[in-house]
Order: C-alpha cells, then sequence, then structure tokens
C-alpha cells in the first residue's frame, strides 16, 4: 500500500504524516518496524530488501520516505518495482513537501497507484474556516473582523498562524480574542527574517545565526517551522549544486522558483558537493530525532546551526 501526500502547504501536510504515524503506533504498539528514509542519501536496494523482510512481531511495516522526486534513479527504480509496493501489506508513506512536477513520470505513476493527499496553500474562505477552527478548537471565539486581521499580519502560513494562535489563547486564558491583542502581540510576516537566518547559517556565520534564531524563538516563532525551511534551503543547495557540478541547468531540471534558483546558486558556491550531503545528512538526522522526540526542536535548532 501507498500513500502520497505533497503540496505547499507543508503544515497541513505534516500533521496528516504525523496523524498517519500515530495511528500506525497505537495499533503496532512496539515501533520497531517504523522506518524514515531521505530518499537522497538512501540505497534503494536496501529499501526494497527492507520492505520486502518479514517483520518482527508479525507487525505491517511502515516506511516514511522524504525526497523521492530529488532522486532520479530512486524514481525509476520505485516504478520498477511499483506492482510488489502497491500489493504488499506494508505501508509506504511518500511525503514530499512543496511543489512537484505533475508531468513527472513519478508523479503520474504515484497518482493512479497510490492513494494520495494534495495540500494546496489555503486562501479566501478555506484560510479563514481553519483559523476559526483552530480558535474553536482551543475554545475561544474571533469575531470575523479579529480573523481577518489576523490573516492580514500573517498570511496563510500556517505554521506561524497556528503558533499565534496559540500565543493568543493563552495571553487571553479563555477570553474572546479582540483585534487590540493581536496587534500588540503579533508580529508581520517572518518570511524574510528567516532567510536572513538561513543565509548566515550558510555563511556558516554561527554567531549571527544563532542571534537570529534567538530572536525568532524570542518572538515567539515555531522551532519546527524554522527547521523546515532550514531544510528545504539546505535540499534546494544540494539540488542545484549536483546539477551545476554535471553541468546541467536547474532552470530546466528542476520545478524551482527561477528566484530560489538564483538565490541557491549563489549560495552553493560557498560550499562543495560533499560538504553539502554531509550538511543535509546531519539535516535529516535532527530530524529524525525530532521525529522520533529524541531531542527537543528548540535544542536541535541550535546543535544543528552550531553544527554546521
Amino acid at each position: 500500500m501507498i500513500i502520497f501526500l505533497y503540496g505547499s502547504d507543508t503544515y497541513r501536510s505534516r500533521q496528516k504524516l504525523n496523524k498517519i504515524i500515530a495511528q500506525y503506533k497505537e495499533i503496532h504498539k512496539s515501533g520497531l518496524n517504523l522506518k524514515y528514509f531521505d530518499c537522497i542519501n538512501i540505497n534503494f536496494q536496501d529499501f526494497s530488501n527492507g520492505i520486502r523482510q518479514i517483520p518482527m512481531f508479525e507487525e505491517k511495516k511502515m516506511f516514511i520516505l522524504t525526497n523521492s522526486f530529488s532522486s532520479s534513479e530512486f524514481k525509476e527504480q520505485f516504478k520498477k518495482e511499483g506492482r510488489y509496493f502497491v500489493k504488499s501489506e506494508n505501508i509506504i508513506v511518500i511525503h514530499e513537501e512543496g511543489q512537484v512536477l505533475k508531468r513527472d513520470p513519478f508523479f503520474v505513476f504515484l497518482k493512479k497507484q497510490a492513494k494520495t493527499q494534495e495540500f494546496k496553500l489555503l486562501k479566501g474562505v478555506s484560510l479563514k474556516n481553519w483559523v476559526k477552527k483552530e480558535f474553536e478548537e482551543a475554545g475561544v471565539k474571533v469575531k470575523d473582523r479579529v480573523s481577518d486581521k489576523l490573516i492580514f499580519f500573517v498570511g496563510n502560513n500556517l505554521w506561524q498562524m497556528a503558533n499565534e494562535i496559540k500565543k493568543l489563547v493563552s495571553f487571553k486564558s479563555g477570553e474572546e480574542v479582540e483585534i487590540k491583542d493581536i496587534e500588540l502581540l503579533v508580529k508581520p510576516n517572518i518570511e524574510s527574517n528567516i532567510f536572513q537566518t538561513i543565509d548566515a547559517i550558510a555563511s556558516r556565520d554561527r554567531k549571527r545565526a544563532l542571534n537570529l534564531l534567538k530572536a525568532h524563538l524570542e518572538k515567539g516563532d515555531s522551532p519546527l517551522y524554522l527547521f523546515s525551511m532550514i531544510n528545504f534551503q539546505f535540499r534546494n543547495l544540494l539540488i542545484v549544486k549536483d546539477l551545476i557540478e554535471r553541468n546541467l541547468s536547474p532552470f530546466d531540471m528542476t520545478d524551482l522558483h527561477p528566484f530560489v534558483i538564483k538565490k541557491s546558486r549563489f549560495m552553493a558556491r560557498k560550499f562543495n558537493i560533499s560538504e553539502l550531503k554531509k550538511i543535509y545528512q546531519k539535516i535529516f538526522k535532527v530530524d529524525l530525532a525530532i521525529k522520533t522526540g529524541k531531542i527537543d526542536p528548540e535544542a536541535a535548532l541550535e546543535l544543528l546551526i552550531a553544527e554546521i
């Protein structure tokens, strides 16, 4: 069985992934047959052998795959063995954060063979309803003009939105949230400041990166969102650097936005391909430690920056 989760809304796709994992753990208590793979760094045969082996304790296996669209070799091998994976009782979850090329043969294969769910960025009424639902689940009601103000400040960045809602709910202690509360506590969208932090990390200016990270956290920005942005940027750096070294054009071979490619090309000059692979492997290990509860997200961020 294959489950394919993808889309630009990484917050809701990550929520869905966490829900699937939680349901699996509820049934299969040992957790020994839950595995995480980054397709940029794995040998396909190791993955294939792992899914075919008889599981311990007669449990179903669950394999979580990330960055599958970033490895041409992985995509080709997966399609070749796809019939077995589709019929298998074990569960393969392909979680792809961000945009994917819908004309990619691997995407076409997954749309036909897997249970798929796309997470588009929310907007308009859908975004407004999501915000209201988040407040209601926290036991707080808000007027339309209040939710409109919050959306105006934050946009459809649900990582920041969820964090701001938690902050407002905590501040009001169950009382109704008002516009003045948003103006007092909520900062405008943090996207540009995040990229300053990532630039500092890429420049290996640890002092500046840690100071910027501290500023984000003091403002109440989500550690998980910050980590996802760092992960996303270094993934792009590795992809762009690899294509350049093979004399291929990132503009033709990826679906990344031209602005992102130009920015990544400039930053990639500061690393060789071996350094980027080591950093990306480190990011993957830290991400796995966060997902498995072995390390606090905030501590993981500081550790990661200190080690890059």
